[in-house]
């Protein structure tokens, strides 16, 4: 099973989206581990209303926290308890695309974070989103999955940022997919259009 494992330097990056535009362009099955708040408009939920093709299914959450906090604060209120033992991959013969929860050392409980969810076969794929002190965790971040050995690239969403984004590469040295600009909206339209623009790079990874 090829598995992509979809990341961000922080949250609010554009995640979700990217997500979509990945599930679509590869036809691929969608899985959200952990949902931390908006059950009723969840991640799952939107990036379904976004992917047009037939083939892909939606998984559900292993784990739906009801509070949009960290993981393991939401699971405390909750009063339940989140580990990666307790979250079990579904099983398809599809593409899958697993979507984290906010950036990749959100812990999951007191000694587990998202990175622990990342299977060593995962290709995963960064977003980064232009904002003051973005560099700073697009590098931490890039640097800690290559030094874990995961096989990194970078999707950047957002208007054009030249100098951060050239940095970034240079830095890094990492694989860039390209680019999901800010548009005035998203729909099933907008996103196929990226789907069949990035198809090509995403089969190379």
């Amino acid at each position: 099973m090829n598995t992509y494992f979809i990341t961000g330097i922080s949250t609010e990056v554009g995640k979700t989206v990217a997500s979509a535009i990945i599930t679509e362009s590869l036809k691929a099955d969608y899985w959200k581990p952990i949902q931390a708040g908006e059950l009723d408009n969840s991640d799952t939920m939107k990036v379904k209303r976004l992917v047009s093709n037939p083939k892909s299914k939606f998984h559900s959450n292993a784990f739906a926290l009801n509070t949009p906090m960290s993981p393991h604060a939401a699971a405390e209120i909750d009063g339940v308890s989140v580990s990666v033992s307790k979250i079990k991959r579904p099983k398809t013969t599809n593409y899958l695309v697993i979507e984290g929860a906010g950036g990749l050392l959100v812990p999951i409980n007191d000694t587990e974070t998202i990175l622990d969810l990342i299977h060593p076969n995962d290709k995963v794929i960064v977003v980064s989103r232009h904002y003051l002190g973005s560099i700073n965790h697009s590098l931490l971040t890039i640097n800690t999955l290559k030094n874990k050995g995961f096989k990194v690239a970078v999707l950047f969403s957002g208007n054009e940022h030249p100098s951060t984004e050239s940095i970034i590469r240079n830095m890094t040295d990492v694989t860039v997919i390209g680019r999901i600009n800010e548009e005035p909206y998203f729909d099933q339209n907008v996103v196929k259009e990226y789907a069949d623009i990035f198809r090509d790079n995403l089969k190379a990874l």
